[in-house]
């Protein structure tokens, strides 16, 4: 997949919040973007680590097992695979990810917010994107 576009143009084609939209992929790697707004569900990835990068707003990852991490636009943090987290946003918040194309949305954990790999790459319709 050969990917080439604007990162501010593909988050205001984002509709919904909490919805990762695949960008591209590299090396078995599926490159993400959310909106973000509220409160996520608590989840982990058990064989995957997951790479946050806010670019607008603010991100609040909680653990369970641990203190908070707050991110803001250029700070970004990687969630070790196994540890159960939950993301936050108080006010709308744009984040990149990356994570292996393997990685589900929310790990083992069901959810009205979970979404299939199917919907995060719907919009890559046109041949070469």
């Amino acid at each position: 997949m050969i990917v080439q576009s604007n990162l501010d143009r593909e988050f205001e084609a984002i509709e919904d919040v909490w919805s990762p939209r695949v960008i591209a992929e590299a090396n078995g790697q599926y490159v993400k973007i959310a909106r973000a707004r509220g409160e996520f569900v608590w989840h982990a990835h058990a064989a995957e680590d997951e790479f946050f990068l806010v670019h607008r707003g603010e991100l609040v990852i909680h653990y369970r097992d641990g203190e908070d991490v707050v991110l803001g636009p250029g700070d970004f943090h990687v969630v070790p695979r196994g540890r159960e987290h939950m993301t936050e946003a108080r006010e709308e918040c744009w984040i990149l990810m990356v994570e292996p194309v393997s990685t589900r949305h929310t790990g083992e954990t069901e959810s009205d917010l979970t979404k299939p790999v199917e919907a995060q790459i719907a919009h890559l319709t046109d041949v070469g994107r």
